[in-house]
């Protein structure tokens, strides 16, 4: 029988989580395989898999735990549409997911790809049931993997897959200068930059805050990026205030989220990472796709994709004098990262190589 790979996401959100689920699955079609995207109705994944003329079917919003009638409706749905294999990246649909696996047993093959540390033991009964649906657990990096295998009694297929990336966006891309000058940036200051929404998570304060207590004062900093939506402006108003406050008016620029982000990472020298733990940063990965070296917390996954400090330097989690202490042996530094090994460090996350892993834990025949 041929395979049919259902993408089931009942998320009402659009963040990476989703945004990886969506990609696999267009790069799962591209291939050659049959995909459905099993969603909910008016959502963002939704419209964006139908931009994308990826197949589309909608469910009702299920309960995180125990929705027996939705899930007899899913099984409904997933034999009228000879789904083969269901994957999923949000835990909310894991319940769900077992129960459907329960019914159909060998004739579905389940597979969860993990977005989010564990953090807490999940050895209790009612997950160790859980998980005993699920065929593939598959982690994005090997700290991960080491969570699972310590923090979970789960006994079935257990790897690891990076979320991949399309390395082909970031070639032929403008020189530093054009770069800047599309940002309306300093041409000749050594620059760092931080990418994301404007949030307590992402770390604008504390790149702020070692901003003053750097040596250094001639380096500039560039925030890409925009308020959380329906979340207020509160801290994006600490921000203005806490520039203006430090009179950083001549050395912080913030300039909006723009889509082709190529542009932002060509344009700075170096990235700041200053999330407490990311689990899987994939702006690190798009950094060093571009050439661009990272300044990251030293913990969750960015240490593994720096390879510890070869793809840049790692400061201490929530620190502002470490970072800043980093940011001074940056600007000291008159020996600069190796441009073309970053590029190579990011080579291991080409979706391509990321599909045939795919296709392999899945059991697939290779497209």
């Amino acid at each position: 029988m041929k395979a049919t790979l259902g993408y089931l996401c009942s998320s009402e959100s659009w963040g990476g989580l989703e945004m990886n689920h969506l990609r696999n699955a267009f790069w799962m079609q591209s291939k050659g395989y049959d995909v459905v995207i099993i969603c909910l109705k008016n959502t963002a994944i939704e419209n964006t898999a139908r931009e994308l003329e990826l197949p589309v079917l909608t469910i009702p919003k299920h309960k995180k735990y125990y929705d027996f009638k939705k899930g007899k409706n899913l099984v409904n749905q997933i034999s009228q549409h000879n789904i083969s294999h269901l994957l999923i990246r949000s835990t909310y649909d894991m319940s769900i997911m077992a129960y459907v696996k329960r019914r159909l047993g060998t004739n579905l093959h389940t597979s969860y790809f993990m977005e989010m540390q564990l953090g807490v033991k999940k050895t209790n009964l009612l997950h160790t049931l859980r998980f005993k649906y699920i065929d593939l657990w598959s982690c994005p990096l090997n700290w991960l993997k080491v969570q699972v295998e310590t923090l979970t009694n789960f006994n079935n297929e257990l790897v690891v897959i990076p979320s991949g990336l399309e390395l082909s966006q970031f070639q032929n891309m403008p020189s530093k200068e054009n770069s800047r000058n599309v940002l309306n940036l300093p041409p000749e200051k050594l620059i760092f930059g931080l990418i994301g929404r404007f949030d307590v998570q992402k770390g604008q304060l504390l790149l702020l805050k070692a901003m003053q207590e750097c040596r250094n004062k001639e380096f500039v900093v560039v925030l890409l990026g925009e308020p959380t939506l329906h979340e207020g402006d509160t801290y994006y108003n600490d921000v203005k205030a806490t520039i203006q406050s430090g009179q950083l008016e001549q050395r912080v620029f913030i300039r909006p989220f723009q889509k082709d982000t190529s542009v932002f990472y060509n344009s700075i020298d170096w990235l700041v990472m200053a999330t407490k733990a990311e689990t899987f940063g994939m702006v690190t990965i798009e950094a060093l796709a571009c050439g661009t070296p990272v300044l990251g917390s030293n913990a969750g996954g960015t240490p593994e994709i720096l390879e510890n400090e070869k793809g840049g330097l790692l400061f201490e989690p929530l620190n502002e004098k470490d970072l800043a202490t980093k940011i001074d042996q940056i600007c000291e530094d008159t020996v600069p990262r190796d441009r073309e090994e970053l590029l190579k460090m990011a080579h291991k996350y080409n979706h391509q190589g990321v599909c045939k892993m795919v296709e392999h834990a899945l059991g697939l025949p290779t497209n």
